[in-house]
């Protein structure tokens, strides 16, 4: 095995499930994050010489994949669609804050793609404004929109949800 292949080796194994994770939370679809990643890593391996930092280049190509991955037609995206098997088994540990980790990611899948994306790299990734920008190639005020938006919305759903738990509560 070459370096060039140790190294991308070591890197794919530091940052799969991070890159995972981040695809999932752009899209809402497991198997569309998995796809968006695949993808993303194919294409860094051919540039992995190429490219000064590995980690941002692969997070960008991950987001716009999985953007992308949501603009498919439905027909498209139902066929290649397929549900991921639930673990026999949580360990204790996972299940803290279980729920709100579900409200959360079910307000996230609520809202519009380029926002999520925003909202995602801003506060989930860490991006600052310029970062996102560059990443999602927006304009800078398009991101500080999206962001303000972004955030105005999950307040909203996450109250709507909050209320409707509590209206449930009282019957």
């Amino acid at each position: 095995m070459s370096d060039r292949e140790a190294e991308f080796r070591e890197f794919v194994g530091a940052r799969m499930e991070s890159l995972r994770g981040l695809a999932y939370l752009t899209c809402g679809d497991w198997q569309v994050a998995e796809d968006a990643v695949l993808g993303a890593l194919a294409k860094l391996y051919g540039r992995w010489h190429r490219v000064d930092n590995p980690d941002a280049w692969a997070r960008t190509a991950v987001v716009r994949a999985a953007i992308d991955e949501t603009r498919r037609p439905w027909w498209r995206r139902e066929q290649s669609h397929s549900h991921a098997a639930m673990p026999d088994r949580v360990a204790p540990d996972e299940t803290r804050g279980v729920d709100e980790r579900l409200r959360l990611r079910a307000a996230l899948g609520r809202l519009p793609v380029k926002q999520r994306a925003v909202v995602v790299l801003r506060f989930l990734e860490g991006f600052d404004v310029r970062q996102t920008a560059a990443a999602l190639s927006l304009p800078e005020g398009t991101v500080k929109g999206y962001t303000s938006r972004g955030l105005d919305a999950l307040r909203l759903i996450l109250d709507e949800r909050t209320e409707g738990r509590r209206a449930h509560r009282t019957f």
